[in-house]
C-alpha cells in the first residue's frame, strides 16, 4: 500500500502539441521594475538582476543554498601525458567539512599539457560518472546511486568518446583549442530518482534531498521556496567554480558553463546566479530551463511537477492550471538575468522541448544586454536548423536535428561563441 501512495502517474493528456492552441500571453518587461519603474542604465540593471533572482528563489527555483563554511579539496591522483600524452589529467576529491565527514564530490580536470598560456575552463556536471568522459582506468567510478536503471547496471568507461552516441565529450578537441575540463557526477550531489520509482529507498519526496542536502539541516516542509534539486545542481557548479580558481594552470577570467537536458537547466541557474561564469551555453534544457511556460507547448508546469516535483519548489505548482494568466514572471527574465555576460542557447526539433519557445525567451530577454551596452539577439527570423544566424556576439540560439544530448556541432558552437 506505502508503495501505491508514492507511485506517481504522470497525466500526459496535459500536453499541447498544437501551435493554434497556444492561448495569448503577455511577457514581463526585463526592463520594469515591480515597483513599475524603468530600468535606465546597466547599474539600474544590475539592482533588476537581483531583484529577477529573487523571484526565481520565491517562486520556481527555491532559495539559494549558501555557500558551504569549509572548502577542503584533495588531489587524489594526477597523470602527466595522458590522453596520447597531450593532457594532464588529475583528479579531485571536494569536501564541505574541516574533518572531511558527510558529503562530497569527485572532480575529474583534464587541461592541455603543452599549453603556452592558462587554460579556460569548461565545467560542467555529467550524469553516471567522470569515467564515461574518458576511458583511462584509473578514472574513478563512483559508488553511489546513478541516474534511472544505470545504479543496477555495470558502469562502463568512455561511452562519451563513441562518436555514434547522442552524448559526446571530444577532450581533444577542447584541449587542443585551449580549454580545460572541470567535471564531476551530478548523482554524488544528490540523486535524481525517477517519479515512478517503487523501490522505497529510491522515493523522490526523500532520496532526492539527501547528499550534499545533509548540509543545509532539516526541511522545514512549511515552506514553498526549499532548496531544490535544480538549486544543489547549480551549487554544485559554482563549486566546481571554486575548484578551477585553486588550480595555477586555469583562467579563471572567463569560465564556461555547460550541460544538457536538466543539467542544462541547472548551468543555466548557476550563471544567472554566479557572475564569476563568463560564458553559459546550457543545451536543449527546454521547460524549466529557457522556454517560455507561458506558452503551454510541449512540457509544462504540470508535467515537471509531476514527475519532477524535487526540481522545483512547492510555490512553483500554483501556477499549472493556467500558466498564460496566472505566471507573474517567465522564463525570459531568467535568460536575461545572464546579462551582460555571453549567454547561447542551444535547442533541438523535439516538441517536448518547444525550441521555438527558447528562441522566443531569447528575443525577449536581449533588451537586458543592450541596455548594457552588449549587443543582444541578432535581429534574424525564428533560424532553421544548423542556420547561425541567430548568434550574436553576447547573446545567440540556434537548433539542430541529432538526438537529445550534446553533440559535435554543439562543442563547436560553444568554442566558436566563446572566441567571438
Amino acid at each position: 500500500m506505502e508503495t501505491e501512495r508514492k507511485v506517481v502517474r504522470v497525466s500526459f493528456e496535459t500536453v499541447n502539441y498544437d501551435p493554434e492552441k497556444i492561448a495569448p500571453y503577455t511577457l514581463e518587461d526585463p526592463l520594469t521594475f515591480l515597483d513599475g519603474s524603468k530600468v535606465k542604465n546597466s547599474d539600474d540593471w544590475q539592482k533588476r538582476r537581483e531583484e529577477i533572482l529573487g523571484i526565481f528563489a520565491r517562486e520556481m527555483f527555491g532559495q539559494q543554498p549558501p555557500e558551504p563554511q569549509e572548502l577542503v579539496i584533495e588531489k587524489i591522483e594526477e597523470k602527466v601525458g595522458a590522453l596520447a600524452g597531450f593532457a594532464v589529467r588529475t583528479q579531485y576529491k571536494m569536501y564541505f567539512r574541516k574533518d572531511k565527514t558527510g558529503p562530497s564530490i569527485n572532480w575529474l580536470v583534464l587541461r592541455p599539457r603543452y599549453a603556452a598560456k592558462p587554460a579556460t575552463p569548461v565545467i560542467f556536471l555529467n550524469y553516471n560518472g567522470n569515467h564515461e568522459l574518458i576511458t583511462d582506468e584509473e578514472v574513478v567510478i563512483p559508488d553511489t546511486w546513478c541516474r534511472g536503471e544505470v545504479h543496477t547496471l555495470p558502469r562502463k568507461r568512455g561511452v562519451m568518446c563513441d562518436p555514434n552516441s547522442d552524448t559526446v565529450m571530444p577532450a581533444g578537441m577542447l584541449l587542443s583549442a585551449g580549454y580545460a575540463v572541470v567535471t564531476a557526477c551530478y548523482c554524488e550531489v544528490s540523486p535524481d530518482p525517477v517519479h515512478d520509482e517503487t523501490d522505497p529507498r529510491y522515493y523522490q519526496d526523500v532520496f532526492a534531498y539527501t547528499g550534499v542536502f545533509e548540509l543545509w539541516g532539516k526541511r522545514d516542509e512549511s515552506r514553498t521556496d526549499n532548496i531544490t534539486a535544480l538549486g544543489a545542481w547549480a551549487w554544485a557548479l559554482a563549486r566546481g567554480a571554486d575548484l578551477a580558481e585553486s588550480i595555477p594552470e586555469l583562467d579563471c577570467s572567463k569560465m564556461v558553463i555547460t550541460g544538457f537536458s536538466r543539467l542544462g537547466k541547472a548551468a543555466l541557474l548557476a550563471a544567472a546566479r554566479d557572475e564569476r561564469f563568463a560564458v553559459c551555453v546550457p543545451i536543449q534544457c527546454g521547460g524549466g530551463g529557457a522556454k517560455l511556460a507561458k506558452r503551454n507547448f510541449g512540457e509544462n508546469i504540470t508535467t515537471e511537477m509531476e514527475k519532477f516535483p524535487h526540481w522545483y519548489c512547492k510555490a512553483y505548482r500554483k501556477y499549472a492550471d493556467d500558466p498564460a494568466k496566472l505566471l507573474t514572471f517567465d522564463q525570459h527574465l531568467l535568460v536575461a538575468a545572464v546579462a551582460p555576460r555571453k549567454l547561447l542557447i542551444g535547442g533541438f526539433d523535439s516538441p517536448w522541448f518547444d525550441t521555438e519557445g527558447e528562441y522566443l525567451a531569447c528575443k525577449a530577454a536581449s533588451s537586458a544586454w543592450e541596455i548594457c551596452g552588449k549587443s543582444g539577439l541578432p535581429a534574424v527570423d525564428y533560424p532553421a536548423d544548423y542556420d547561425t544566424s541567430a548568434i550574436g556576439e553576447y547573446l545567440g540560439y540556434y537548433r539542430r536535428t541529432e538526438g537529445h544530448g550534446i553533440a559535435d556541432f554543439d562543442w563547436l558552437q560553444l568554442l566558436r561563441f566563446t572566441e567571438k
